[in-house]
């Protein structure tokens, strides 16, 4: 089979993979608003039909919610799974759209030609990347170089409350020897990236009582204990003076960064000046003896997202409020157990409370952080052959947010995913006037072209 061959075939075909992708973006699948559930179901069917025309053996299955997309082609080894997602964000606020946001068209901006259109980049321009690679395969070679199972979802940007489910209930279908998951991005304009680790999401929303209600503070103020007192106090004890975690075994379960990872992050170049200067900073905050791409993408976290009590209104009033409140979240690397350090962190904060507060507890989430084994000889091959195709190498990276279907593919499946974007931090996914570069596109069909020779050939 010749890569070269498939190479040109993309080339010569772009316009008409652009058309393919511009009539899927026109189907408004917003999968959250209950008005758009005959959109994502068309989107469902449009991928099922455009998978049959490979040649795949493709049905659309139900859910309680939006249908899943599984589709089986090829033979032999290895085996993959491609996942990606069929649903939109919703497009509101509509007035600061350029455009109509399900017309989608190509634009010419100062940086080249850009698909214009919600769901360009975040997910349908990057799905369909795979789906156009495995289309010139089978167009040149007359069959693809290895078995391909495809899995859509069209729940991923409502929580996807199906996903697991039916995960759980397919799991022999779905199991292979890799998954990939296009849905990140490039590291920079030039320099494609592998995301081998995810950071877990534990938050916590509490609520420490003093006294009963609200009081005067002019009456009760010195001898009442005041909640907002009590909780500023236990949130400026969770960071010691080099921003390490103070919860107790707090750092149990996090590894340390490989030396060859780590000569892999410090050649991507990170300007952490730039970066913080974007939006107003200049100092690096968390753990001083920590780069900041290692506090972004291979250390955990602990944030205050939210804090309030009293009165917050216009005006002055001179109040002891009875309640105060927070929200805090951390960010969770390697094997740290997110539910030993819900116990943990409660327990610290229960130590700290005077004999006239008591706390209240809502937790939100607890999920697991995700280390891929890259010892798996697919993820080295399809690192060379990123590298084949962008002017810098590519590099195995982090993502200091949290891709839940990964850990998911590992801990129902048993298998390491691979998640290769060809995205920009512009692109404005989830925002008015989202796009995906035509060049993001096009390259991003050649990779995984080269990606499914080179993995095939293992």
């Amino acid at each position: 089979m010749s890569l070269d061959a498939v190479l040109s075939r993309i080339d010569a075909q772009i316009p008409e993979a652009t058309d393919r992708l511009l009539d899927l973006l026109r189907i408004p699948s917003i999968s959250t608003d209950p008005a758009y559930k005959a959109d994502c179901d068309r989107a469902a069917d449009w991928l099922v039909d455009d998978l049959r025309s490979l040649g795949a053996e493709a049905e659309k299955r139900p859910t309680p919610g939006h249908p899943m997309v599984v589709g089986h082609i090829g033979e032999g080894a290895p085996h993959l799974l491609f996942y990606g997602h069929y649903d939109v964000q919703p497009v509101d606020p509509l007035n600061l759209w350029d455009r109509d946001p399900f017309d989608p068209q190509l634009e010419e901006t100062a940086n080249g030609k850009v698909i214009r259109g919600r769901g360009s980049s975040d997910d349908k321009g990057q799905l369909m990347t795979f789906v156009e690679a495995c289309r010139a395969w089978i167009a040149e070679n007359g069959k693809l170089p290895c078995k391909i199972t495809f899995f859509f979802e069209g729940e991923e940007e409502s929580g996807s409350p199906s996903l697991v489910p039916f995960m759980n209930d397919n799991a022999e279908e779905l199991k292979t020897d890799v998954a990939l998951i296009c849905d990140t991005g490039l590291f920079g304009e030039d320099t494609p990236a592998i995301v081998t680790m995810l950071r877990g999401l534990l938050g916590e929303e509490l609520t420490i009582t003093g006294p009963v209600k609200d009081l005067h503070s002019g009456m009760y103020g010195g001898p009442s204990m005041n909640p907002i007192r009590v909780l500023s106090r236990i949130i400026a004890g969770l960071h010691d003076d080099q921003g390490r975690i103070t919860v107790p075994d707090f750092y149990e379960g996090v590894p340390e960064l490989p030396d060859e990872i780590r000569a892999q992050w410090q050649g991507l170049g990170f300007d952490h000046g730039s970066f913080l200067g974007e939006v107003g900073l200049s100092e690096p905050a968390g753990e001083q003896d920590r780069t900041p791409l290692e506090m972004i993408w291979s250390r955990p976290t602990c944030e205050v997202n939210g804090i309030w009590g009293g009165y917050t209104g216009d005006g002055f009033k001179t109040v002891l409020p009875s309640k105060a409140h927070a929200k805090i979240s951390f960010r969770l690397v390697g094997q740290q157990d997110p539910h030993a350090i819900r116990k943990n962190f409660r327990a610290y904060v229960e130590s700290q409370l005077p004999k006239d507060c008591q706390v209240d507890w809502h937790g939100h989430g607890a999920s697991q952080a995700s280390q891929m084994e890259i010892d798996h000889p697919a993820f080295e091959a399809a690192r060379k052959a990123l590298s084949d195709e962008w002017p810098n190498p590519a590099a195995y990276v982090g993502c200091g947010g949290s891709i839940p279907i990964a850990g998911h593919f590992k801990r129902i499946l048993d298998t390491d995913a691979m998640l290769i974007g060809f995205g920009k931090d512009d692109d404005q996914i989830h925002s008015p006037n989202e796009k995906y570069d035509l060049s993001s596109f096009h390259k991003g069909i050649r990779s995984w072209a080269r990606i499914l020779d080179a993995i095939s050939k293992g």
